[in-house]
């Protein structure tokens, strides 16, 4: 009786396709007292922009989405605008985050990032434009605003929401507390950073 053969080669190619799915490199999660993932980006003046080149300052980095209820209350009341013009005279280095994809809400050309920057009165120091969600990806970045802070070794020092309203109420920018604020604060003291890590809240980036 003849012992029926198979095709092995389809068999063997599927085996070394899971193999290198199984061995290829993940992106590690964002995570509190290690090196800040790297990036690079171009900004809305059409400059490579890189977190390497930051190193020895202290960088914040806000995803945002002009179209979304929740950074409109921040920058329609002129409060995100007045933090980052606060940050910038501290020295610290801002950077807005633009990870929506082509035709996504939020998403924007340079030139378009940069009228708008304009017509608001926003303050970053660069606006970083991220249509493939390459770095909103690297961090992670679930929702806007979301808020990161790197200390100039380069060591992420807090992630998280912008303040402790869950709200796109104007209203409930009163009495909030900004965890931004409060980071930069205790960085500028010269202590720990008292709480880093918080929920994000916001909508959801729009990748």
């Amino acid at each position: 009786m003849t012992t029926p053969s198979f095709p092995r080669r389809p068999m063997l190619a599927g085996i070394a396709a899971l193999a290198a799915l199984i061995a290829a490199p993940a992106l590690a999660a964002p995570a509190i007292g290690k090196p800040a993932p790297s990036f690079s980006a171009v900004d809305s003046t059409g400059k490579a922009r890189s977190l390497s080149e930051f190193r020895g300052k202290t960088v914040v980095l806000e995803w945002t989405n002009d179209g979304c209820p929740y950074v409109q209350k921040h920058y329609n009341a002129g409060a995100m605008q007045a933090l980052q013009k606060r940050a910038a005279g501290d020295g610290v280095v801002w950077l807005s985050v633009i990870s929506s994809a082509p035709g996504k809400q939020g998403y924007k050309t340079a030139a378009q990032a940069n009228a708008w920057k304009t017509e608001t009165g926003a303050a970053p120091s660069a606006i970083l434009l991220d249509p493939k969600g390459e770095v909103g990806r690297a961090y992670a970045a679930k929702t806007t605003p979301h808020m990161y802070v790197v200390n100039p070794a380069g060591t992420l020092v807090y992630m998280g929401g912008i303040d402790d309203k869950n709200s796109a109420d104007p209203a409930s920018l009163k009495g909030a507390t900004n965890f931004v604020v409060a980071a930069l604060s205790d960085m500028k003291a010269g202590r720990a950073v008292a709480r880093p890590v918080s929920a994000p809240y916001g909508c959801s980036v729009k990748y």
